[in-house]
């Protein structure tokens, strides 16, 4: 099954009618496609003590983890303050993305004109820390 990127970015942007952002407003959601074919979303879920928040990526990566998923073929992630802005992974998502990812791995994303963008992982994070 090949899920298009329009529908892999509408599945973000409705997993991020469900984000949890209390103290900052900034409302993400993020979908994921796995090499089987399957969409995992997930949104981001703040808490009171900073450190304890989650973001998108990681709840849809462990959603794709849970369902048995390994590896991200192509992730939409959708985020602003009210309207949908720019918005990439941060670092650590970035990281957390890698480990299921390949180089060519596609992250979709608004750039700061407000159009789609497709990076790739390693445009995303060069160089980046894997253990051998």
């Amino acid at each position: 099954m090949s899920v298009a990127n329009e529908d892999l970015i509408r599945a973000a942007t409705e997993a991020r009618k469900n984000a949890y952002a209390r103290y900052s407003g900034f409302t993400v959601g993020a979908a994921i496609v796995d090499d089987q074919g399957r969409l995992h979303v997930g949104c981001n879920v703040e808490n009171a003590a900073y450190p304890l928040g989650s973001c998108a990526e990681a709840a849809a990566i462990g959603a794709m983890v849970q369902e048995g998923g390994r590896r991200i073929v192509k992730i939409a992630v959708v985020g602003g303050l009210g309207d949908i802005a720019s918005c990439t992974p941060c670092g650590g998502c970035r990281q957390r993305i890698s480990e299921f990812a390949d180089d060519d791995t596609a992250i979709l994303a608004i750039d700061d004109s407000g159009e789609w963008q497709e990076y790739s992982m390693a445009a995303l994070l060069p160089a980046s820390f894997h253990l051998p």
